[in-house]
């Protein structure tokens, strides 16, 4: 098996907290965030829709995700006073910005699934070969 050298840039260096772009997108790059944000950018939602809408979310990972996204100010959580409180979240001013530059990469990961695939087919094939 090949060792593979980690990036020696400023940004690996400093502590998460301190780096912004770390920071950022240790955030979005968990495993639900982008899919929640990019749901709530269709509007508004309660809860259970949008775990029905991210396929193979749990519901303690939507309520961590969601609490987290709110806590980073890019999701709101509005609770109506009905019986039973009917919760709603939505993004925020922040994470409308935030959802127009996540459409770009989006539209880049499916332009070129294929081709991340297929090199990793490689990659994992030329390990497994003695």
């Amino acid at each position: 098996m090949r060792a593979i050298a980690p990036v020696d840039t400023a940004a690996s260096r400093q502590p998460a907290s301190d780096c912004p772009i770390r920071d950022v997108l240790d955030r979005i790059g968990d495993a639900w965030s982008l899919l929640v944000l990019r749901e709530l950018k269709q509007g508004p939602s309660r809860f259970n829709a949008l775990r029905r809408a991210v396929s193979g979310v749990s519901q303690r990972m939507l309520a961590v995700t969601l609490r987290k996204l709110e806590r980073d100010g890019l999701v709101s959580r509005h609770v109506f006073p009905t019986m039973p409180p009917h919760v709603e979240y939505a993004l925020t001013e922040l994470g409308e910005t935030l959802s127009a530059e996540l459409d770009a990469l989006a539209g880049w990961a499916v332009r070129h699934q294929a081709q991340i695939r297929a090199a990793r087919a490689r990659y994992d094939q030329a390990l497994a070969d003695p």
